[in-house]
């Protein structure tokens, strides 16, 4: 009965262990919920109504309009551009990116016996190196007589305008998305690729698979948990790209390469806060969607 009523009443050091840890995550809870939760759904509720800069003076003068933040969105051309324009630089980019990272990862992690390590580093630099710096560098290869062109002519090809050009703004944006963001694929799929058993791969070369069927049937399967991480990690990047068409193009010419982000940054800018975030939020359902696409498509199949 003793220990009962001991154990109604609750250990006293536990109740200590308990308030003591509670006491680390409360700084952490409060500013979650200051700058992370709060925020968020700050802007959910913005995106529901008319509130413009000069309400942030009177907010009493705003209004809740519903949902015709979201019905002005899809009746704005720019807008409808914005997001065919962000889908056509994820379906192109991300499965490039995919493709060259798994590319040199299993270079990596069978081809090349030397200097590993200094290939790895070399290939995650532009990672690590921001993103400011990468646009400007690229913006002057892409001039007329930039590095790029010059290099063309050398073999004869008479290179376009690349940033000025509305037909291959977008492509040029792309290659260096591409370049800048394999590294962390790259790394992701050569950490896959060595969990892959040796053995699988000799007992398909016994029974007479060839390098390439042994790496269709064998390791492309092992890696889809992997594939799957790639995939949602570079449509979250991707899906948000913005920097690029800020510094190199100001989203032109003539809007073909203005993005969801940089629409939304604009509308931002004309003080139009409500459809800014009703921009936002449409990012945010892409990005739900497509995340959930993958995960159906490159699930483990028992």
């Amino acid at each position: 009965m003793t220990s009962i009523v001991a154990n109604r009443g609750g250990d006293p050091a536990r109740r200590r262990r308990t308030l003591v840890a509670w006491s680390f995550c409360l700084p952490f809870m409060v500013f979650f919920l200051a700058f992370g939760l709060w925020p968020v759904l700050a802007s959910l509720l913005m995106s529901f109504t008319d509130i413009r800069s000069r309400d942030l003076r009177t907010p009493v003068n705003v209004g809740f309009v519903g949902l015709e933040n979201y019905v002005t969105l899809f009746d704005d051309p720019t807008f409808v551009r914005a997001l065919l324009n962000t889908l056509y630089f994820v379906v192109v980019g991300i499965p490039v990116t995919m493709v060259i990272s798994l590319v040199i990862a299993v270079a990596l992690n069978s081809g090349i016996q030397r200097l590993k390590g200094f290939f790895r580093v070399g290939y995650f630099a532009p990672v690590v190196t921001s993103i400011i710096a990468v646009a400007v560098v690229w913006r002057y290869m892409y001039q007329g007589d930039g590095l790029i062109n010059g290099a063309l002519a050398f073999v004869g090809i008479h290179g376009p305008d690349w940033l000025n050009d509305p037909v291959w703004a977008m492509p040029a944006m792309i290659v260096m998305a591409v370049w800048r963001n394999f590294g962390i694929p790259m790394v992701i799929f050569l950490a896959g690729l060595q969990g892959v058993a040796p053995e699988l791969h000799e007992a398909a070369s016994v029974d007479g698979a060839s390098r390439w069927r042994s790496f269709r049937s064998i390791t492309l399967p092992l890696l889809r948990p992997t594939t799957l991480v790639v995939a949602v990690l570079l449509s979250i990047s991707y899906l948000q790209f913005f920097e690029e068409p800020f510094v190199m193009t100001g989203g032109g010419p003539l809007d073909s390469t203005i993005s969801i982000g940089y629409y939304a940054y604009e509308q931002f800018g004309f003080g139009l806060y409500g459809l800014a975030s009703a921009a936002s939020y449409v990012l945010v359902l892409v990005i739900a969607l497509l995340s959930f696409l993958q995960f159906r498509l490159f699930r483990t199949r028992s």
